[in-house]
């Protein structure tokens, strides 16, 4: 009976996002203010009911209710609690209400926190909003829907896919979708903008939280995604290149792109055509990426469906919003006249050049991850582009946008000079210069990658230090350094983001240019030598564990003749999935990772046995960390939680800010 409220929940949901979809935007045409104050409520009242559905679902998930035919495909009695949980949302049916829970909790919070918007905006952003939820709530019922029961309930369930079974798997989806559906928040924004034919700097300054938010939740979702294929498929990469991971890069590179320009139209009121742009787009690759995952049309290690029709479904979705928003776009393009002019050497075209950096890239992803499709379709050919095209293909890009980010914060606003810039980053250079020199001298027969990254990663680290502290001004230490504990927050948060990008580019080009690895069949009792490190397989014992078998190694890592580490790999077998998995075991440093992987057992005797040293791989994702910390820190700042500037509205325009 809980799973009936569920779903009844659910299709009253449905009926509620139609009524928001029309309602306020009637009211918010003839100025009708309580046709307008309507979407509220019902904002408030779908994020409820929504997340009474979820709620029944994750009951039925920990209770073991078999009757439900998704809990028998993705759960077992005998698995841990967590992953009881993480079913929820470890199969399509379940991540797709946890997608509308989502969408529903982001139009709550614009109906709670949305005060200081105008009413007709405020209206307008809500009825967008409610209607990219009809869509999904049409898509859930009608396609699917995660209440369906079985006719005769079985005994036990045909278990989760053991690479799900993990707490890194358990908190990605969730972040990952925090990111992706948070941006059709700027979508929201940008389509209620091209109705009221309005874009300005109060917009600009409304969107910008949003943005910054569902950045920040894409940039956890992807580093956790990220951590989980180094430590979980012991294949020894972070990442890939697979359709699935461009599916979550593409919008991050787009939002991080839409979150800087957006800074210009606030400032300046400049850029306000492209800012839209980027804002249809952002949501648009979110979309593409549920797509890519639901679809089955590009093969992947975590894409959850092999549907076609859900594919075709969600495709039409695309379809429809984002080809009528840039149908509306090319209709409105006389409202976004920009106001502000700016030379060539300013903060606006050090902005401009991060933006055209950034979708760069991301055309360069996608042409990638679609080129398959694509060749498949017209040529009847099957290809695969992998790791090679893109980095190839990539690198350039990031390697420039790393190279602007320090000079670009440094120009003055408006009409800057180029020299005044550099001159505060002469030592950032040579700093950076002298220590990839000191890199390269200190390698031998090895690629300039690694110097290379030290350079980069030290210009934009200390680029950073040096734009914050420019900001104390001119005057004795003491001074300076008073003011620079009162820098808004939004200045802080920016150049941590700032540095943490730095950090990650330094990680992955230490880790790409110095990792050492060998593959051997290792014998019990028999050392051999990896780098400085000798290594030791002491014996392989078996075991059980809550829902799985294993074949435990204990691995013993030496050096100098004093032991460092003890490590206990497994090759674990999940008998309800019928399925194997592989559990690295590392050793984690600031300065280097053991990494060792065991395989089969060999006919000739002994094991197959992978051994990595990765040195400053955790620095990948600390770099990730300190990026989304600084985007925290800039969203706790006040001047953004308090939407333009508190505008003044006039209540003989429908709420519309005085002139």
């Amino acid at each position: 009976m809980t799973a009936e409220l569920g779903h009844f929940a659910l299709i009253l949901a449905f009926g509620i996002a139609i009524l928001q979809m029309v309602v306020p935007l009637v009211g918010a045409h003839k100025g009708w203010r309580g046709w307008m104050a309507f979407a509220e409520p019902a904002a408030v009242t779908q994020f409820l009911l929504v997340g009474f559905a979820f709620a029944t679902l994750t009951w039925a998930f920990v209770t073991s209710d078999f009757s439900l035919q998704l809990v028998y495909a993705n759960s077992h009695s005998a698995k841990p609690m967590l992953y009881k949980v993480s079913g929820v949302w470890g199969n399509h049916e379940g991540s797709m209400l946890l997608w509308l829970l989502i969408l529903t909790l982001f139009g709550a919070c614009a109906a709670w926190f949305g005060g200081n918007l105008p009413a007709t905006l405020r209206a307008r952003v809500l009825a967008v909003q409610a209607s990219i939820g009809v869509a999904f709530f049409a898509f859930i019922l009608f396609t699917s829907n995660p209440f369906l029961r079985l006719d005769v309930p079985p005994f036990d369930g045909r278990d989760l896919n053991p690479l799900l079974q993990d707490p890194g798997l358990a908190f990605h989806p969730p972040f990952l979708y925090l990111g992706y559906v948070g941006l059709s928040m700027a979508f929201s924004f940008a389509v209620a903008a091209l109705i009221e034919g309005r874009v300005d700097a109060a917009w600009g300054r409304w969107v910008r939280p949003w943005t910054l938010a569902a950045w920040l939740f894409l940039t956890v979702g992807i580093s956790l995604g990220s951590w989980w294929a180094y430590y979980e498929l012991g294949w020894g990469g972070f990442w890939f290149w697979d359709p699935v991971e461009n599916a979550s890069f593409m919008p991050w590179l787009i939002a991080a792109a839409l979150l800087h320009s957006s800074i210009v139209v606030e400032k300046r009121e400049a850029l306000k055509s492209w800012t839209i742009l980027l804002a249809i787009l952002a949501f648009g690759f979110s979309l593409l990426g549920t797509f890519i995952v639901r679809s089955g049309v590009l093969t992947s290690v975590h894409a959850f469906a092999n549907d076609p029709e859900r594919g075709v479904f969600i495709l039409m979705i695309l379809a429809v919003f984002v080809g009528g928003a840039l149908t509306l776009y090319a209709l409105r393009a006389g409202a976004m006249e920009a106001k502000g002019a700016f030379g060539a050497v300013s903060r606006e075209s050090g902005l401009v050049l991060n933006n055209i950096l950034l979708a760069v890239s991301a055309l360069v992803v996608f042409v990638g991850t679609i080129w398959p499709l694509f060749a498949e379709m017209v040529f009847g050919r099957t290809l695969s582009v992998g790791p090679p095209f893109f980095d190839a293909a990539f690198s350039p890009f990031m390697v420039a946008i790393a190279v602007a980010m320090p000079v670009g914060a440094m120009l003055a606003w408006k009409r800057g000079s180029m020299a005044r810039a550099l001159r505060p980053l002469a030592p950032v250079a040579m700093l950076a210069v002298a220590l990839g020199a000191l890199a390269f001298a200190v390698q031998t027969g090895r690629s300039a990658l690694g110097p290379v990254g030290v350079a980069l990663g030290v210009w934009v680290i200390a680029g950073s230090a040096v734009d914050l502290w420019m900001r104390t001004g001119r005057g004795p230490l003491a001074g300076r350094l008073a003011r620079l504990t009162r820098l808004p927050r939004a200045d802080w948060g920016k150049s941590v983001a700032h540095a943490g990008m730095g950090v990650t580019v330094f990680g992955i080009a230490a880790v790409l240019a110095w990792q050492q690895e060998d593959i051997r069949v290792a014998q019990i009792g028999a050392p051999y030598a990896v780098g400085a490190y000798e290594v030791e397989l002491r014996g392989v014992t078996e075991g059980e564990g809550p829902n799985y078998r294993t074949q435990m190694a204990e691995i013993v890592v030496r050096r100098d003749g004093r032991d460092v580490a003890v490590l206990f790999p497994e090759k674990r077998f999940y008998p309800v999935a019928a399925m194997p998995t592989t559990e690295a075991a590392i050793k984690n440093g600031v300065l280097r990772d053991l990494y060792v992987v065991i395989g089969d057992p060999q006919q000739g005797g002994g094991y197959a046995v992978r051994t990595y040293i990765k040195p400053f791989a955790n620095w990948i994702w600390g770099g990730a960390i300190l990026m989304a910390f600084g985007g925290l820190i800039s969203l706790s700042d006040r001047r953004l939680r308090v939407a333009a500037g508190a505008a003044k509205t006039d209540s003989r325009t429908g709420g519309v800010p005085a002139e």
